[in-house]
């Protein structure tokens, strides 16, 4: 009797992951996923200060391509791509992992955000994945999948998330124009909203503990989410078996969005 071993969904699909930071980032829960699933990996990291922690992690996920990237400094994309489609010719999959404001900003209120952090933060945190998303494009021949990382404070009020919460709404809606935009190319576009983390951005929050307390109280299924679960999500939505779905904004939180 022969026996069909299934094929790995996303065996020999090309995947460009920006934001691990660490073993604790949500990126690299989003490669690990990938990796397992068979997908090739390119993986960024900010600079030289971070390498020594996401090097080692790319080489245990046998990532062929390794290289620097700080969205702000002019550049830094174009030559990330340019070798993306030097080596691959292509890509699938694009994980839209960072976020950063000003430590003033981001821990005072919104109305005390400053014009320079609010910009700031919207341009690395925002319109960078938009940057990407116009360099990534052309290299999805075969149409792709594209994620950004959101929050719940994209649309509800979560006490001191403040300026991020403009700046993660308009990351959402970029996202859905994006899928409408790409749509016609077989492009998808998920905003993906994890529930609270704890990553190395995360911990820049105001009283980011009491929020962890709260979320694993209210959520329906009494935990925290860990990054695990994200790149699953993200793995799932990059497979064929979610083909039909786009724009929509991803809750994995254990079901905290739910709760009045």
């Amino acid at each position: 009797m022969t026996i069909l071993v299934p094929r790995p969904p996303l065996k020999g699909l090309k995947a460009l992951v920006v934001g691990i930071a660490n073993e604790h980032s949500i990126a690299y829960g989003c490669a690990r996923a990938f990796r397992e699933l068979e997908a090739d990996l390119a993986i960024t990291y900010l600079n030289e200060k971070s390498k020594p922690y996401v090097q080692p992690l790319a080489e245990a996920l046998q990532a062929p391509i390794l290289m620097p990237l700080d969205v702000s400094r002019p550049g830094d994309l174009e030559a990330v791509f340019e070798r993306v489609k030097r080596e691959w010719g292509r890509l699938d999959i694009l994980v839209h992992s960072i976020a950063w404001a000003p430590k003033d900003d981001l821990q005072g209120g919104l109305l005390d955000s400053s014009a320079d952090g609010f910009a700031k933060a919207m341009d690395i945190s925002c319109h960078s994945f938009v940057r990407m998303a116009k360099l990534a494009a052309p290299l999805m021949t075969d149409g792709g999948t594209m994620f950004a990382m959101s929050y719940l404070g994209a649309n509800r009020v979560v006490p001191n998330y403040n300026l991020m919460g403009p700046v993660k709404a308009a990351l959402e809606a970029s996202c859905r124009y994006l899928a409408h935009e790409l749509g016609p190319r077989r492009i998808r576009v998920h905003p993906i909203s994890p529930g609270p983390l704890k990553t190395r951005a995360a911990s820049g929050l105001k009283d980011f503990d009491l929020l962890l307390n709260e979320a694993s109280q209210r959520a329906p299924v009494g935990e925290l989410v860990d990054i695990m679960d994200v790149g699953f999500a993200c793995a799932y939505l990059a497979t064929p078996y979610a083909r039909r779905m786009t724009g929509d904004t991803l809750y994995v939180d254990g079901g905290m969005n739910i709760m009045a």
